[in-house]
């Protein structure tokens, strides 16, 4: 249960660091200076993805407990883990994302949802939900992660990417997808 909750939370709140969600927390801890609404938003949105991201993930896995699925999953942390490496950046279309008349809360719960829809850390989530089905503790501990990324991307803007070196923990998140691959892979290979 502990490891569950634990290796989500690490491992997405390393993968968070320099990604395109961090640097949008940024961009509307910026533009709107309200830290609680967007903290609050981020929150919101995040357990909603990740809550149905988990549950895909849990689903897929008791749909396929094949050794071909479970191979599949190590082979995607793994992928992941390579993907961690190669930096977000916040594409010209994302920013108009924060353009809305919803008011700072409404704003970012949309764009953290949607941004979040597809990116590494919501596959991750799937993987995790894959890989331990308990959607309530991978979503709990995904959201941890997110939080722990973002809250102080919120509170310290760009002072934070300014100071904090991302390409490191970009590589420790990448090591942390490898090694939760490797372990899938070994475990998976050791049983007929």
């Amino acid at each position: 249960m502990m490891e569950t909750l634990l290796t989500s939370t690490l491992i997405v709140a390393l993968a968070e660091m320099g990604d395109k969600t961090q640097l949008l927390a940024i961009i509307l801890a910026t533009r709107f200076r309200k830290p609680l609404p967007i903290i609050l938003g981020i929150f919101v949105a995040t357990i909603a993805n990740h809550a149905l991201a988990a549950l895909v993930g849990s689903e897929i896995a008791g749909l396929l407990e094949s050794r071909a699925f479970r191979l599949a999953v190590a082979i995607g942390f793994i992928a992941m883990g390579l993907w961690t490496l190669i930096p977000d950046k916040m594409d010209d279309d994302d920013s108009g994302a924060t353009r809305t008349r919803g008011g700072v809360f409404l704003t970012t719960l949309i764009a953290f949802f949607l941004v979040e829809m597809g990116d590494k850390t919501q596959i991750a989530t799937i993987a995790l939900g894959a890989r331990y089905m308990d959607v309530g503790l991978v979503a709990l501990g995904t959201t941890l992660g997110m939080m722990i990324a973002n809250v102080p991307a919120v509170l310290l803007g760009q002072a934070l990417i300014d100071r904090v070196p991302v390409t490191w923990l970009q590589r420790i998140a990448a090591l942390l997808f490898m090694a939760l691959g490797a372990w899938q892979l070994c475990e998976t290979l050791g049983t007929p």
